[in-house]
């Protein structure tokens, strides 16, 4: 499938747009009007700049209001259209994108539009370039796609087609039947983007919340499999206008925008492979995926060169969690107190110890000059040194302000236990992913990872019997006590989060589920779980607020959760223990009894223990926090009958208690 990005995307000069998308592995990009105005190149030097980096220029866009309009200004559109026209053969371009118009139609008779469109087709001929007919979402008289394509059919010129954008089809709800009328060679151009289900006006949600396809609410999937079925051959191009995109790395973005399509590209080939089983060959859903364009003209066959991944099922829980710090003695004393049992030191990294409560696991790093090493995740090609991750700490941690106790210590990486760890692997790889680089001894287990947006580490193990095998290079400890890691909690900066959620969707099958707003004293949490289908993975992702990520007092932080069969008795545990626990106000169970209507007996009990509680109809939900120590904390809980949910009622108390324990007051 060939691929194409627009670079009204990316951040930065054209020049830095276009060597990032090459560089990222795209095989075209949309060159943005803007873009190439504010360019010191001319022309010619941008088209051998393309060329020399390997890149098609596929589409100039956009050309605004042209049709709709009387006869003298439609003399006047055909003057500017021509002028673009030449400026497009100085390129080597092709294609130009025409959106329907918006600020100066001032005719809605169809009769008068085809007429226009098959005027401008003859001008287009003389040029060699095909015009691309989209219908904007807020357009004065042509807003729908079918809308559109019914214009360039009555047209019927063979310079005229139509341009499909996702987003003016999804954002009004069009029914998307009519795609299967439109044939193949009639869809110029094709144009991606995904977006989070918002209730705003169309043009503010257009212009600036846009996302990567796998980073919204939207089956792009469907969509695309209907366009393939249309025999559709062109470039499949991304268009995101998305204000924390253009603020972001250029090659990170561009990076990220071709994983969406690689993802996107491999659904689609698994979707079509499926509708061809279910309709039987030489149906409409007949597809060779692999295989590049087919001669045949049939309707339906598909003639896009979709490629898929290595399949990869849901992981089947969390292996591991790491955690670097420079306080090894406050870290390794709250987890003991939280009743985890000391295995032992790696046997031949005696700065990584393996710490154990039934299958909960926790990997504690002691940072070295090695590992406190800043790098970009994205590159990354630095010596490493821990026993699992072993890489040095992302500098992208740094995102998060950490809090002022032991303010080393931080998240470092998570193993996932999946069914075939080659294939995870393999897959990440392919979807864009850096490799962590790990140093290992010829008798050492082989662990692979990647790099996640936030600059932590995801590792893929085994996900056979109850001990991964290495831990046998700690120790053996044997531990049956019901316990596991319940969920992590992981704190996203800002330009990275839809990232984020694309990159656990894609490489982890997991599942975004719906996000909520937190309030905390620094403002609104964003957060958005990730999770498999069984509950198995549990990852909420934050988006702190602003002013949490440049305080030195950790105001959102990140946090293991640990799962257990009573609260109590780990309570009781951790108090024998000294645990440092983070308190609750008294206001809190003054408002939990008046809301649930609960025992005096366990009301006392909840509150002498600063354990929480919630309920649903689906059961409880018990929990309670440690203090936090650099940007880490945990915390125990425990889910009675079917709760699946993570206390979020209680989420704002836990804010407030950190805030007040971070800064002192």
């Amino acid at each position: 499938m060939r691929t194409s990005i627009a670079t009204v995307c990316l951040s930065g000069t054209l020049d830095e747009k276009l060597r990032a998308a090459a560089q990222a592995g795209f095989d075209g990009v949309e060159i943005f009007e803007q873009d190439l105005i504010v360019s010191p190149d001319s022309p010619e030097a941008i088209a051998a700049q393309a060329a020399e980096l390997g890149l098609t220029l596929d589409l100039f866009q956009p050309f605004r209001d042209f049709e709709g309009v009387d006869e003298e200004q439609f003399g006047a559109n055909l003057a500017r259209v021509e002028a673009k026209f030449r400026l497009m053969k100085r390129l080597g371009m092709d294609t130009m994108l025409l959106c329907s118009n918006v600020g100066t139609a001032t005719i809605g008779d169809d009769g008068i539009v085809v007429e226009q469109l098959r005027r401008l087709g003859d001008l287009a001929e003389r040029y060699g370039i095909d015009v691309a007919y989209e219908a904007l979402a807020w357009g004065r008289f042509v807003s729908e796609y079918d809308r559109a394509w019914d214009l360039v059919k009555a047209a019927d010129h063979p310079r005229i087609g139509t341009c499909l954008d996702s987003f003016h089809i999804l954002s009004r709800g069009t029914d998307l039947s009519r795609i299967a009328e439109i044939p193949g060679e009639k869809i110029f151009f094709l144009q991606l983007a995904d977006a989070p289900a918002l209730s705003m006006d169309v043009l503010s949600w257009s212009r600036h919340h846009r996302v990567f396809p796998g980073e919204g609410a939207w089956d792009l999937t469907d969509f695309l499999t209907r366009v393939a079925l249309t025999g559709y051959a062109g470039p499949v191009s991304l268009e995101v206008f998305n204000d924390s995109f253009r603020q972001a790395d250029t090659q990170r973005t561009a990076v990220d925008g071709l994983r969406s399509l690689r993802w996107l590209e491999a659904a689609t080939a698994d979707r079509v492979a499926d509708r061809g089983a279910a309709t039987g060959a030489g149906s409409t859903g007949t597809a060779a995926v692999t295989d590049g364009p087919s001669e045949q003209d049939d309707p339906g066959q598909v003639h896009l060169d979709l490629q898929r991944l290595p399949e990869v099922a849901e992981p089947r829980g969390v292996d591991y969690v790491e955690l670097d710090t420079d306080d090894l003695g406050a870290l390794t004393r709250q987890i003991h107190q939280l009743g985890f049992r000391f295995v032992g030191f790696h046997r031949t990294k005696p700065h990584v110890q393996l710490w154990r409560r039934g299958q909960a696991r926790i990997v504690v790093t002691e940072s070295t000059s090695t590992d406190a090493m800043s790098v970009d995740p994205a590159v990354s090609t630095a010596p490493s040194s821990s026993a699992i991750s072993t890489s040095s700490a992302p500098g992208t941690s740094a995102d998060v302000a950490t809090a002022p106790i032991g303010s080393g210590t931080h998240l470092r990486g998570i193993g996932f236990a999946v069914a075939d760890a080659d294939a995870a692997m393999d897959r990440a790889i392919l979807l864009q992913a850096t490799e962590v680089p790990r140093d290992q001894a010829h008798d050492e287990e082989i662990l692979r990872g990647v790099f996640a947006p936030d600059g932590s580490e995801v590792f893929f193990g085994d996900g056979t019997g109850v001990d991964p095998t290495w831990t046998e290079e700690f120790g053996n400890v044997p531990d049956d006590r019901r316990s596991a890691i319940d969920h992590v909690n992981l704190a996203q900066p800002a330009h990275h989060y839809d990232e984020a959620v694309l990159f656990y969707t894609s490489l982890l099958a997991l599942h975004a589920q719906a996000s909520n707003d937190v309030p905390s004293p620094s403002g609104l949490v964003r957060s958005q779980v990730m999770a498999s289908s069984d509950g198995a993975i549990r990852m909420p992702l934050n988006l702190a607020p602003r002013s949490a990520e440049s305080s030195a007092t950790g105001d959102y932080p990140e946090h293991v959760a640990l799962a257990c069969d009573d609260i109590f008795t780990a309570a009781a545990t951790a108090v024998s223990r000294g645990l440092d626990f983070l308190p609750v106000p008294e206001n809190y169970y003054e408002d939990l009894e008046a809301r649930f209507d609960l025992m005096p007996e366990l009301l006392q009990r909840l509150q002498e223990n600063n354990i929480l509680y919630d309920r649903d109809d689906r059961g409880e939900f018990l929990h309670f926090y440690t203090s936090t120590i650099g940007s880490v904390f945990f915390e125990m809980v425990e889910r009675r009958n079917d709760y699946q949910g993570y206390g979020a009622p209680n989420a704002p108390v836990r804010l407030a208690a950190q805030h007040r324990r971070n800064t002192g007051r």
